[in-house]
């Protein structure tokens, strides 16, 4: 597997490697010794799927506190645009964000530490979206942000639909309001 860092410490990209034949092809997900050896080190505790149309966008997302959760997501089918926003207190790269296509084509992967809004917008019909979490979910400690706050600078893909968005993600708070997320003990 091919590790790609990023301008944010932190977030990686990750390539599987691909074997394929007249068969198909193979490829390993996850492996948690290779992980750990390319800095990946999360104990990863849940794994979670959505199912998406086109010009859905779910996010920007994270847990508070001692909930707070690093993702490794992927797609199985379709592709997002999938986003990681700086959010940790103090961070010299805070409100800045990593955004990269993830499609089952390109088999991607995305590691994104604690401390980052998470979000993604649906670039095809019936993608499916995966994701390995190292800590459950905690619904008290949900948090959001406005995804389009112009304050970000996220330039989202037009996608040539209407967006679609839960009520929640339609009121979330902008940079601005939200609660930097800090490490506790």
């Amino acid at each position: 597997m091919k590790v790609i860092e990023t301008a944010i410490e932190g977030v990686k990209i990750v390539e599987p490697a691909v074997f394929g034949d007249a068969r198909g092809w193979f490829v390993e997900q996850y492996n948690a010794e290779r992980y750990r050896a390319a800095g990946i080190a999360a104990n990863f505790v849940q794994d979670n799927e959505s199912f998406s149309s086109k010009g859905v966008v779910r996010g920007l997302h994270w847990q508070a506190g001692a909930a707070a959760q690093a993702k490794l997501v992927r797609v199985i089918r379709g592709s997002v645009w999938d986003v990681a926003v700086d959010i940790r207190k103090g961070s010299p790269t805070f409100g800045q964000y990593v955004a990269v296509t993830l499609s089952a084509e390109n088999k991607r992967q995305l590691f994104i530490p604690r401390g980052f809004a998470h979000g993604f917008i649906v670039l095809e019909d019936e993608t499916l979206f995966s994701y390995k979490c190292d800590n459950l979910y905690a619904p008290a400690a949900e948090r959001g942000m406005l995804f389009s706050d112009p304050a970000l600078g996220i330039q989202w893909p037009e996608v040539g639909v209407p967006l679609t968005l839960s009520a929640k993600d339609q009121v979330h708070p902008p940079l601005a309001e939200i609660e930097p997320w800090e490490e506790r003990a």
